[in-house]
Parts: structure tokens; C-alpha cells; sequence
């Protein structure tokens, strides 16, 4: 009954796999608050534990404090890398008559909502993205070289790659066919949900650092959100990353201290389930370890074994 719950409640169409954050949060910090094997301790950690058991798994937006203790402890000098997040728009706003609701390939439960674009609506749309201003740096995050993820790619700096870069990317019309003409559109935008109940939509693949009044321009190119309504612009910001394949084996633990292990989005996966799961393994292990039980064996063809070695191997 419990998974039954799970599925329907943060897990939205097995095509989308998309989380209700709110709710799983809610659902986590419950358990852990009631479970009577932990202690929750509510202050900054400012050291890690000497010759102890350890998991860190402090997010990719770490403390100063403990940062430089990371740092210290693996001896990596620049753990930064900056992240980008999607627009999320009020699905009242989105304009239906102009879109169609479809998954790829019609596989799935058509979960997401298509924006498609002609071709002359996709250049008009290219070349002001091109050319929108980005928003600036602030000063903690400019003494630091602007290096993104290639999976977080900014839809702006993927956009100059190219003119089809986006075509072939996360504006791809293959498999879908816009239901009034019966054919593939030239590009088109997907719109996934956000939360269980629907009400608002995240622009998949449109993680961006541009200034907010420019994603308003920009993306009101889009037909479909001519008069989107933001619930959040897309930003970017400066996060605390391990080189993981250089650092970390496929349960998450240090390669020179097996009982010092990492978890969550810092060791590079990406997204609540996947950081979960890291989370997981990570433990698992780490208890497997100290009580002379064999390691959990999840070959590279699970989920969760195919993000250990994700992370693990160069």
C-alpha cells in the first residue's frame, strides 16, 4: 500500500517521472523524524568526524564552512560548477488551442504539453534567444570561471552552438505530430508537470540564466505562452560539485577512506529520485561494511547501479 501511495503521489507517468517536491519532502522528513534509530540534530555541521562512519550529503549548495572542509578532505581545490533551472509557468496561462498533449512516439500517457513551432516562428524565436541579455554574476559566484554541466546546459549558450542545436535537443519534434495538421512540427517546446495536481508546467531543457523581463520576451515567442504566467524564472547559481569519477567508487565512498561516503546531487546525479537513491546505496553499503556483510550487488543494467558507475567511472 505504502509504494501504491508513493507512485501516485510524486510519481507522475512513467514517461515523465516527474516528482511533486513538496510532497516528497514532506514524506522524507516525516520518516526520518519518526524513525527511533535517528537522531535528528538541528545545527551547522562545521567538521567532519574524524575516524568515524560518515555520509555527507550536504548539497550541491554547501556551507562555506563545510566546503572548505570537503575541499580539505579530498584535496580538490575548485569544487564549483554552476547549475541552471527551468521557468515554471500557471498552466491557466498556457494557451491550449495553440498546444496538444502527447508523449513521444505516443508512449506513455501523454504527459507532456507540446508548444510547436514553424518555421519561421522557430528563427524569430532563435535569434532573440541568441541575443537576450543575460543576467549578471553576483560577487561570490564571478571569482569563479563560468563552468556548467553538459545536462544543465543553459538554452541560451546551447542555442549559439547552432541554429539546430536545439532542433536536435530538447526542441526536437521527432515522434510527435501536432494533432491539426497531422504532421511533425518544425521544433516544439515540451511542458512537463510540476506537481501532482497539474497546475503548473516546467519548460523541459530551458534551463537559463537570462535576466527575468528577457525569458518574458523570449519565450512569449513561443504561440502556446504568448501569456504564460511565471510561477519562477529559470535561474543559475554557483554549486558545490565533487569530481566524483576521480573521488568516488560505484557505492558513493571515498576511494581512500571507505567508511567516509557522499551522496545527493553534489556527486553529480541529478534530480530527487536520483539523489535518493545515491543516498540509498550509500548507506547500504556503508552498513554492509561495518557489519562484514557482502556489498549490495545492482548491476549496471538497474537504475541504481547504472548511477553508481555514472558517477565512478571517467
Amino acid at each position: 500500500m505504502e509504494h501504491s501511495i508513493l507512485r501516485k503521489n510524486f510519481f507522475l507517468g512513467l514517461s515523465a517521472l516527474a516528482v511533486d517536491r513538496l510532497r516528497f519532502a514532506s514524506y522524507i522528513t516525516e520518516k526520518i523524524r519518526s524513525c527511533p534509530l535517528i537522531e535528528v540534530v538541528e545545527e551547522e555541521a562545521l567538521a567532519i568526524p574524524e575516524d568515524e562512519i560518515t555520509v555527507i550529503a550536504t548539497g550541491p549548495l554547501t556551507s562555506d564552512a563545510m566546503a572548505k572542509q570537503i575541499m580539505a578532505l579530498t584535496g580538490q581545490g575548485g569544487l564549483s560548477f554552476y547549475d541552471a533551472a527551468a521557468p515554471i509557468v500557471d498552466f491557466a496561462s498556457i494557451d491550449m488551442s495553440r498546444a496538444f498533449f502527447a508523449s513521444r512516439y505516443d508512449k506513455g500517457d501523454a504527459d507532456y504539453i507540446n508548444c510547436p513551432m514553424n518555421e519561421a516562428e522557430y528563427k524569430a524565436f532563435y535569434d532573440a534567444l541568441i541575443h537576450a541579455e543575460e543576467a549578471k554574476l553576483h560577487d561570490f559566484e564571478a571569482d569563479a570561471p563560468l563552468t556548467v554541466f553538459e545536462g544543465c546546459m543553459p538554452v541560451e549558450i546551447m542555442a549559439r552552438r547552432g541554429y539546430d542545436t536545439l532542433r536536435y535537443g530538447p526542441l526536437k519534434p521527432r515522434g510527435l505530430k501536432d494533432p491539426k495538421t497531422d504532421k511533425e512540427p518544425y521544433a516544439v517546446v515540451q511542458l512537463r508537470k510540476d506537481n501532482a495536481e497539474g497546475s503548473i508546467y516546467n519548460l523541459v531543457g530551458f534551463q537559463t540564466h537570462l535576466k527575468f523581463g528577457e525569458q518574458k520576451r523570449v519565450f512569449s515567442m513561443i504561440p502556446a505562452l504568448a501569456n504564460a504566467e511565471y510561477v519562477r524564472y529559470g535561474v543559475m547559481h554557483r554549486n558545490t560539485f565533487l569530481q566524483s569519477p576521480k573521488l568516488l567508487d560505484r557505492y558513493y565512498a571515498d576511494r581512500r577512506d571507505p567508511l567516509v561516503a557522499f551522496a545527493g546531487q553534489m556527486t553529480g546525479v541529478e534530480g530527487y529520485v536520483e539523489s535518493a537513491a545515491s543516498g540509498f546505496l550509500a548507506a547500504v553499503a556503508m552498513a554492509a561494511k561495518v557489519q562484514g556483510r557482502d556489498l549490495p550487488e545492482f548491476p549496471n543494467t538497474t537504475a541504481i547501479g547504472a548511477l553508481g558507475l555514472y558517477i565512478s567511472d571517467e
